[in-house]
């Protein structure tokens, strides 16, 4: 006999009792619900379906039943009655087998039975008990992060890994020393809450004419309270990837990183109209997605099918109720949030300016130490960089992205936005009361070029793809110095791999929050694809021979990291203000000069060479090293940096106000390792007396102790 549940509704899903399984299901115009039990994830039929009654199991729009003697691990789906009305915007259907919004994991393969009924994954009832063994997040200051973008299963799927485990949560464990020994605080996982693991005519009808593509990506979620399990160690076991998830993110807290995710709340699975109905079309359509005007199609702002109705007050709580559960339950530290200007927008689609879930994620108690991240932008033309929100939201900087690509590439007039990105976009963030580290600073992440392949390629080659290289983006703002993909020329790679330098020097020197991209430290390259989604293939995996083939640029992004996160100048929490202001009051915090030593004119835009001294910042309120949170670093330190963008080479003249200081050479991009870093700045002072010969297209740094 099944139980009324007339003491507890909230909150949703599937939950373990003493004796029993509690379930708790949203919908508001089902005539009749019914829970399909499960005796394995590869059953096409149900071993025993429960109803639920309207009468006992219903208050207001929640569904409810406790089942005595399920245990953990039972796997189960839903199914709805109720009106199939395009014109009222309902599609439901008593035959679909469905997914639970709220399951916190799924279990086994996408099937069709002999009726030609579509049978998911099931859902798995799971415990969220574990042995965190005194783990607790670690709250590092935004201002102190070094970001590493990066894909589970592409990071140790090549046999090159040689891990035990590849492409599971267990075989980044097996990597943790290598992400250590970069010097990150933080790793960005590309979507690991469950996904549709490929992209075929299924989704969209109209495109039954291409190929099924494997979503390598993981950007169509199904479930956004479970972790995909795929990138279990033992997919076959209900419920393993909760725990296998739960183990790498415990371990890589033990190693000083935090664990960031990718989520994906713009769109889902079912895609549009002609798309397969997973869940949340056959409990709420109208509630779950906005619709067109006429309630029979689907606004498409994600670019994937159909859009998130993220303010209704329904989906608002879904989401909400989802971020805490994946901060407390799983200890994640915080949350890139992909095409997020889509939670900017009201149930008809129209942007807002102050949008609920917006404020919420931003104000709530619980998330108060959570880092938010925003894609600031849609697929349907909002594009809000600088503008997303004027709370403690950070953002991808796009614009950073695209002004340092063209200032190296060598496009005129860059010089002045060089200075800005430099400076930490002032120009998008100050306005706002934000502040630098709310500027994530970028060059390349998954969504584009990696940074071998922008110093490679003129243009994309995603000819793999399926799509007549009509994917990814056109304007890419690359360049390959001679050649279209690899070469032989050592001149030309010797010219590449500078830039590549160049580059990366750039971003870690810069104010703000540095975001690198999952092998760009060992030139990774995806033979010029810059919209790899759907290789899961060695085009997208990290190809370990790389870091052995690249040991010297590995040292090289590894030191620039490490003085990075021990060098509070580089890390400053208000913008510059041309003022003195640290333990040196002769200098202000920021100079400029140009290449002969004088002030830098601004109202020059033809020289492509800028030199910024950023003045020792203050010890008082610097915080422990990130990385190594018992170590002080209170001798911050000036810097003197060259931007030196000309084709051909200049003499460098220290200005006159700074000689007297005693500067030792940092990074020379130019220079052969190991003579492009001094990590332990061991050489004598330079003679800054005399000029230095500065190489085309190239970074160089000198460091000075504060007095």
């Amino acid at each position: 006999m099944f139980a009324p549940c007339f003491n507890y509704v909230l909150p949703y899903g599937a939950e373990v009792k003493s004796n029993g399984v509690l379930f708790r299901i949203f919908s508001r115009h089902a005539t009749a619900m019914r829970i399909l039990l499960y005796d394995s994830p590869d059953a096409l039929e149900p071993c025993e379906t429960i109803p639920l009654a309207a009468g006992s199991n219903r208050w207001g729009d929640v569904w409810a039943i406790f089942v005595p003697n399920l245990k953990e691990g039972t796997l189960y789906h839903l199914q709805a009655d109720g009106p199939f009305d395009l014109g009222m915007g309902f599609r439901f259907d008593g035959k679909a087998r469905l997914i639970d919004p709220f399951a916190r994991a799924l279990s086994g393969p996408y099937q069709f039975n002999s009726k030609g009924v579509l049978v998911p994954p099931k859902c798995v009832v799971v415990s969220d008990a574990f042995n965190w063994a005194g783990d607790r997040h670690l709250r590092y200051k935004m201002a102190d992060s070094v970001i590493y973008e990066m894909h589970v299963r592409g990071l140790t799927e090549s046999p090159s890994s040689r891990a035990r485990f590849p492409g599971t949560y267990q075989g980044v464990v097996e990597k943790i020393p290598y992400l250590k020994s970069l010097g990150i605080t933080a790793v960005e996982l590309m979507p690991v809450h469950e996904f549709l693991p490929q992209d075929p005519a299924l989704k969209y009808k109209t495109h039954a004419e291409l190929p099924p593509r494997v979503n390598y990506w993981g950007y169509d979620p199904v479930a956004f309270f479970a972790p995909h399990q795929g990138y279990a160690t033992n997919p076959a076991e209900p419920g393993s990837q909760v725990r296998e998830f739960k183990e790498m993110v415990r371990e890589l807290h033990r190693a000083g990183i935090e664990v960031i995710l990718d989520v994906v709340f713009n769109h889902t699975a079912e895609g549009n109209e002609y798309g397969p109905t997973l869940s949340f079309k056959g409990l709420e359509n109208p509630i779950y997605y906005i619709l067109d005007h006429d309630l029979c199609g689907y606004k498409n702002f994600s670019g994937c099918g159909n859009t998130v109705n993220g303010n209704h007050p329904i989906v608002r709580e879904l989401i909400f109720t989802c971020l805490r559960y994946w901060v407390h339950n799983y200890h994640v530290d915080g949350f890139r949030f992909d095409l997020a200007s889509i939670l900017s927008r009201d149930r008809w689609g129209n942007l807002m300016i102050n949008p609920p879930i917006v404020e919420t994620i931003a104000e709530d108690p619980l998330l108060s130490e959570t880092k938010i991240i925003a894609e600031a932008w849609d697929a349907a033309g909002a594009y809000q960089v600088g503008s997303f929100s004027d709370s403690r939201w950070a953002e991808w900087n796009g614009r950073c992205r695209d002004d340092l690509r063209r200032y190296w590439r060598g496009d005129s007039f860059m010089t002045n936005l060089l200075a800005t990105r430099l400076a930490g976009s002032s120009d998008l963030y100050k306005a706002g009361g934000r502040a630098p580290y709310h500027s994530i600073n970028f060059v390349t992440s998954h969504d584009g070029f990696t940074l071998n392949d922008l110093v490679s390629y003129d243009r994309k080659h995603n000819e793999k793809n399926g799509e007549g290289n009509r994917d990814g983006e056109n304007q890419n703002f690359s360049r390959n110095y001679g050649v279209e993909g690899p070469t032989d020329d050592p001149k030309i790679d010797a010219v590449r791999l500078r830039m590549i330098k160049n580059f990366l020097a750039t971003l870690l020197f810069s104010q703000g929050v540095p975001m690198l991209l999952m092998g760009d430290e060992c030139r990774r390259t995806q033979g010029g694809n810059n919209n790899a989604y759907c290789q899961d293939s060695p085009v997208s995996w990290f190809d370990w021979e790389k870091v052995k083939e690249n040991a010297e640029l590995v040292r090289f992004v590894s030191a620039l990291v490490k003085f990075r996160r021990s060098e509070p100048t580089l890390r400053r929490e208000h913008f510059l203000t041309g003022k003195p202001e640290g333990p040196d009051a002769r200098f202000p915090d920021v100079s400029w000069f140009r290449f002969n030593g004088e002030p830098f004119d601004w109202s020059d835009s033809s020289t492509s060479t800028l030199v910024c001294m950023l003045a020792a910042a203050s010890a008082s309120g610097v915080s422990n090293d990130p990385v190594n949170p018992g170590e002080k670093n209170l001798k911050s330190r000036h810097l003197l940096v060259i931007y030196h963008g000309e084709p051909t080479p200049t003499t460098f003249t220290f200005p006159e106000e700074v000689r007297e200081l005693p500067w030792r050479l940092f990074v020379n991009t130019a220079q052969p390792s190991p003579a492009d870093i001094d990590p332990l700045l061991k050489a004598a002072p330079v003679d800054t007396e005399q000029g230095v010969e500065i190489a085309p297209q190239s970074v160089v740094c000198f460091v000075s102790e504060a007095e």
